[in-house]
């Protein structure tokens, strides 16, 4: 493969360059019998073609990023550990995973270019894009590439990271990009002015005016009009025209439409002295838009600041203070607080190990479940489940919520259902903006034979009020809003999604201990040989390492039985066997806690907890809990809406809790985490299904269901498997959340009803070209604003109605 250069000075070459689609001017390069217009595109082409990836071309026109004039980076620094360490979001001696922001990203070939990044070095993993964040997940092989040659390789294929250190340490973000003010700025200036140099036009003073004047200031309009639409509109024709090569009718196909052929016919009447054109409307309409921009920008930065930092998962750590441990939400958690992390909680921040025997499943970062056994002194990161016995850490970071955000929202917890009012919604915008251009085409070709200039204004007039972002905007407000007013009531859903889908559900299925039983009720009593203290003891630090309900309960009970209530013993070696029991070894002595199937006694053993010393069963004990406060209010609730089904691990002593409320074939007992997933699973082939468990052994069950919900309480056992979380305290709540959520989809139809019906009326006007494009400029911003205000102030006036009111300081 030759390169040939020609070099172009004397005569401009048009030919396109064949990665990126610019003009070749200066350099036309030849390599392949193609043409580039530089050497960065051409070096791009030949890794991209070395490693079979050509295809890039095929899915988009123009896909490649031009690099020409981009001057080389070096990222030396990247080698630094310091500077790693706060890039990184995980890192272990075999992998690590980053997040990269990609300015670049344009496109539907960017995205599959990025994220085929494994073919082109194979020390990277996986990679993930957020097309609308303009971001990239790297997962890669420390063992295989180094983070500055993850880098390296980006910057190699015209996608350089924008990586600013001194951002990662910022506590607050502006929500506005500064690029966007001055978008803004420059659209006012000009509308402003624009409308003084139109002044004597509007008095009808034109014909007073020296020739001369009348050119100059048409000039001056053009001067000032030029940057409205190639700077301040820039977004909206970009949109606009990604869209069209992707042959897809998005909401800004019509706004460009409408910008473009009120430049044109202006600067045509101006430089033909045929009149003085609609510089102003043009400028109106931007800046209008973008006035619009700003108020939705400001609300979805609200909304996201409740969700990201109120309180966003009320889960608490256990705070070392002196001898003691307390519970403590993580907004109070500091730099150097040390926190037991016990059996199946996460941690919840970078920190570094103290002691403990600690086993990190880091499958929530990763991806993969084979735990790492860390030392003492190594650094455990965000987002790693302990499994075994507790630990002790030192945070090294303050929490960040942000991240466990980010974790919940993870591709490998997604969803795949459509649900049908998201189907309705991208339905909808697509056939308003088809209805919308068929009018405005049909308007033009009416009056073009009798008036061009009404025609042109109908024409412009039509497409500018009868914008679909209205429509657009339904969704993200009603339902944003919801989300924050459920947050604030401690019902924390991970995104709209959950609403629709909760409207669906037709059958319910509930987990028993700990999430229909109340943990703090229990009773328990011990049946056998009467336990030494020795024993007593040893026992009690077996279960107070455990997190599950029968475990609190039976450590709470020996608690009271005992002087030392808070002295615990050093076990040898301590497992949870998730659903079964625990075990430990202390002096030689093997221990044994769980169920009577797990220790393989009779089946007509009485149901309990079963305590096993080497090979003696030295008794059990029995554990009577009560239904939680609102627990029989919350199953006829679901039974009024479908089927609901009982699943516990446990044995069935506690089915009498519930037979006047389910039926018997609804109700199973000693179930594993697969035999859950399995029943739902099964149920799934009928309904949508809603699952309601504590997420300690409901996991596969909870992300298989259509919509988990997990119920916490004082313990950090969040699983990104749920779909929502919910506080205990509220637990009575639940049916008043989710009437919520469902009577919130009806006001998303309302606001397609007040869309429809502004429109009509507004088209009425334009298509008989009885509403000047300025005042349609003006319109089609408010009407958008209108719909955002009307989302925001229904769905609050609803959670009044519902007394769903809720404090912003409400949180652990």
């Amino acid at each position: 493969m030759a390169v040939t250069t020609t070099n172009n000075t004397s005569k401009k070459s048009t030919l396109p360059c064949y990665h990126c689609g610019e003009p070749c001017l200066d350099v036309n390069i030849q390599f392949d019998d193609k043409d580039f217009c530089c050497e960065g595109c051409r070096t791009v082409f030949e890794i991209i073609n070395a490693n079979d990836l050509c295809q890039f071309y095929d899915l988009d026109e123009k896909a490649g990023w031009n690099i020409k004039a981009k001057s080389q980076a070096t990222y030396a620094y990247l080698d630094d550990q310091e500077v790693q360490d706060k890039l990184l979001d995980y890192a272990d001696d075999q992998q690590a995973r980053v997040r990269f922001e990609i300015p670049q990203i344009h496109c539907a070939s960017c995205i599959w270019l990025l994220e085929k990044l494994y073919q082109i070095n194979p020390g990277i993993l996986s990679s993930q894009v957020n097309f609308l964040k303009k971001t990239v997940h790297v997962h890669y092989d420390r063992t295989q590439v180094s983070l500055r040659q993850v880098v390296e390789l980006l910057n190699s294929i015209g996608y350089a990271p924008a990586i600013r250190l001194k951002d990662l340490d910022n506590k607050k973000k502006n929500p506005q990009e500064k690029q966007f003010f001055y978008k803004l700025g420059v659209a006012g200036f000009a509308f402003g002015n624009i409308m003084l140099l139109s002044f004597p036009e509007y008095l009808g003073l034109n014909g007073q005016l020296d020739g001369l004047f009348v050119h100059l200031f048409g000039y001056l309009n053009i001067i000032l009009a030029i940057p409205v639409l190639f700077y301040s509109g820039r977004d909206y024709l970009s949109s606009a025209w990604r869209g069209l090569r992707r042959k897809e009718l998005n909401i800004d196909v019509p706004i460009a439409i409408g910008v473009i052929t009120l430049f044109t016919r202006s600067v045509f009447e101006i430089l033909t002295h045929t009149g003085a054109g609609y510089l102003d409307s043009l400028a109106g309409l931007v800046f209008f838009l973008l006035i619009g921009k700003w108020f939705q920008q400001r609300t979805y930065h609200h909304i996201s600041f409740d969700r990201d930092y109120r309180s966003y998962f009320p889960i608490a750590a256990h705070l070392k203070k002196g001898a003691e441990t307390v519970s403590t939400s993580l907004d109070q958690l500091n730099v150097a607080d040390v926190i037991v992390v016990k059996h199946e909680e996460l941690i919840p921040a970078d920190a570094i190990l103290l002691n403990g025997p600690a086993k990190i499943d880091y499958s929530f970062v990763t991806g993969e479940s084979k735990p790492i056994q860390p030392g003492v002194g190594e650094k455990l990161f965000a987002g790693g489940r302990q499994l075994g016995q507790p630990i002790e850490v030192r945070l090294s970071k303050t929490v960040s919520q942000s991240y466990l955000t980010q974790l919940w929202n993870d591709e490998a917890f997604a969803k795949d259902q459509e649900t049908q009012a998201s189907k309705l919604a991208n339905r909808v915008g697509k056939y308003f903006t088809m209805v919308i251009l068929g009018i405005a085409g049909l308007t033009l070709m009416y009056w073009l034979p009798k008036d061009p200039q009404i025609a042109i204004n109908a024409f412009t007039a039509v497409l500018i009020i009868a914008c679909p972002c209205a429509v657009a905007l339904a969704i993200p407000f009603i339902f944003g809003n919801v989300l924050s007013v459920l947050g604030r009531n401690r019902f924390y859903l991970k995104n709209t999604n959950v609403i629709e889908s909760a409207a669906e559900v037709k059958a319910v299925v509930f987990d028993k201990t700990g999430t229909l039983t109340n943990r703090a009720s229990a009773q328990t009593s011990f049946i056998g040989e009467t336990l030494s203290l020795e024993e007593a003891s040893i026992v009690r630090s077996i279960v107070s390492k455990s997190e599950h309900p029968k475990s609190k309960a039976i450590a709470a009970y020996l608690a009271k039985s005992s002087s030392d209530s808070n002295t615990t013993i050093d076990l040898e070696s301590w497992e949870e066997h998730t659903g079964k029991g625990l075990s430990a070894a202390i002096n030689g002595k093997n221990y044994k806690l769980g169920s009577a199937s797990w220790l393989n006694l009779p089946k007509d053993t009485p149901a309990g907890v079963y305590l096993k010393i080497d090979e003696i069963i030295q008794g059990y004990f029995r554990i009577q809990h009560e239904l939680r406060s609102g627990a029989v209010a919350l199953l006829d609730y679901f039974k009024n809406q479908g089927n609901v089904h009982l699943l516990s691990g446990d044995d069935n002593q506690e089915a009498n809790l519930f037979t006047a409320h389910l039926s018997k074939q609804n109700m199973h007992f000693q179930q594993s985490p697969h035999d859950k997933l399995s029943f739902v699973k099964r149920l799934q082939e009928a309904d949508q299904v809603m699952m309601i468990g504590d997420g300690l052994n409901d996991a596969g069950a909870l992300k298989q269901s259509d919509v988990g919900i997990v119920i916490t309480e004082d313990t950090n056992n969040f699983t990104p498997a749920s779909d929502a979380i919910l506080a205990s305290e509220v637990f009575q709540k639940l049916p008043l959340f989710l009437e919520y959520a469902k009577r919130s989809i009806r006001l998303v139809y309302g606001a397609y009803i007040f869309a429809f019906i502004y429109n009509i009326i507004g088209l009425s006007f334009a298509v008989q070209g009885l509403l000047a494009p300025v005042v349609a400029a003006v319109l089609m911003p408010l009407s958008s604003i209108s719909i955002a205000l009307y989302g925001l102030a229904s769905s609050s006036f609803l959670a009044w109605k519902m007394d769903l009111k809720g404090s912003r300081e409400t949180g652990l």
